[in-house]
């Protein structure tokens, strides 16, 4: 490569953490919560949302079961007012040691 000519080079030693998304608030939040099929899950679910969303709307939401019927995930769309909402709903959806992933 000739003198001069050489582009900027990145250390691939030091890695470069990705920027977050920038979410502005309040907005609709969609979220898939999987966890085992069972027939309780999806009120489980719902009751814990209620909680951290009070104007979360039952009846959007949707119970989608997996290939093998092993797993279910609960799709449904709040309105976020906060990281801090957010946060609080993912822990206690975790807390309760049904829910595999909060998507």
């Amino acid at each position: 490569m000739k003198k001069g000519t050489q582009k900027g080079v990145r250390d691939l030693r030091e890695p470069v953490a990705p920027e977050a998304p920038k979410i502005t608030f309040p907005c609709d939040y969609p979220l898939k919560v999987v966890g085992d099929a069972a027939e309780d899950f999806p009120a489980c679910v719902c009751q814990i949302v209620v909680r951290h969303a009070p104007d979360f709307d039952e009846s959007t939401l949707q119970v989608v079961d997996s290939r093998t019927g092993r797993f279910q995930s609960v799709r449904i769309t709040i309105r976020a007012t906060g990281e801090q909402q957010i946060s609080q709903l993912f822990d206690e959806l975790k807390a309760t040691g049904r829910v595999h992933m909060v998507v």
